[in-house]
């Protein structure tokens, strides 16, 4: 264990007995940190035993290198990520959001760890079919979530169909509005055409790939073709959208990765 990486925020919560073997490493979407993980996801799975690690990406949250965002490039994500790996003192299960789940992704062409949990991922095939099927059905949020590249806010109502689809409090909603940040425009060109994952590439730990019914980011359909392409059954959540950890629901789905990581004894 060589200490957390001075210029990365990793937020901790640990069990308060005895930890279990495998850490948990969980790993932000696109806008976000690890804030994100803060609210639910850390102290539920430090209650069932497991040391949870939240990373914020550099330029994100409490990391440094938010003065040069668009120059950071998925690779350097995923170097983060290996440097938040070796902070801890056995290798971690990684739970990867959104454009998390592609930098988790682009790991496994490098290493390999004991699991795998992809939740609301970009495929391995990139945004492409999701920017496009933004342009067509939802025209105004793919312009608003253009200009949060920029540097600007996104709009509310755009926040709230961007992330739930389940009833949020206001309180909730402006809670995680306050928290959102720009992107990197290269992250956002590698997560589209430069920087795609190579499965052939990859390490195959065990996976467990999720998704939800009403993501209008990442919708249901891709999730399934990612399950395809690593050979495992994608499940869907109904009723829920692409910020499962952050839904009403979000217990539904912790407890299935529960289920999941007892299932494969880590």
């Amino acid at each position: 264990m060589s200490g957390t990486p001075s210029h990365l925020e990793i937020l901790s919560c640990l069990p308060q007995g005895a930890a279990r073997a495998t850490p948990l490493l969980f790993v932000h979407g696109a806008y976000a940190g690890a804030w994100c993980w803060d609210d639910h996801f850390l102290s539920y799975f430090a209650s069932h035993g497991w040391s949870a690690h939240a990373v914020s990406l550099s330029g994100h949250g409490g990391s440094a290198g938010r003065e040069h965002l668009d120059a950071l490039s998925i690779d350097d994500y995923v170097n983060d990520v290996r440097e938040a790996i070796a902070s801890l003192p056995a290798r971690p299960v990684l739970v990867g959001h959104s454009m998390g789940g592609l930098v988790v992704q682009k790991l496994l062409e490098h290493e390999d760890v004991p699991g795998v949990v992809l939740m609301c991922s970009v495929p391995p095939g990139g945004l492409a079919m999701a920017a496009a099927g933004l342009l067509f059905q939802r025209p105004a949020m793919l312009l608003d979530l253009n200009r949060v590249l920029g540097g600007g806010q996104p709009h509310l109502d755009t926040l709230r169909e961007a992330l739930f689809h389940q009833p949020v409090t206001p309180e909730v909603l402006q809670s995680c509005f306050l928290r959102m940040q720009p992107e990197s425009m290269r992250a956002v060109w590698d997560m589209t055409l430069f920087a795609l994952p190579s499965p052939a590439r990859m390490y195959r730990p065990p996976m467990l790939i999720l998704g939800a019914e009403h993501d209008t980011l990442i919708p249901a359909r891709q999730v399934v073709d990612t399950g395809e392409t690593y050979g495992v059954q994608a499940e869907i959540f109904a009723d829920m959208g692409h910020g499962l950890m952050l839904e009403r629901d979000w217990r539904q789905v912790a407890d299935r990765i529960r289920e999941w990581l007892d299932e494969q004894g880590y």
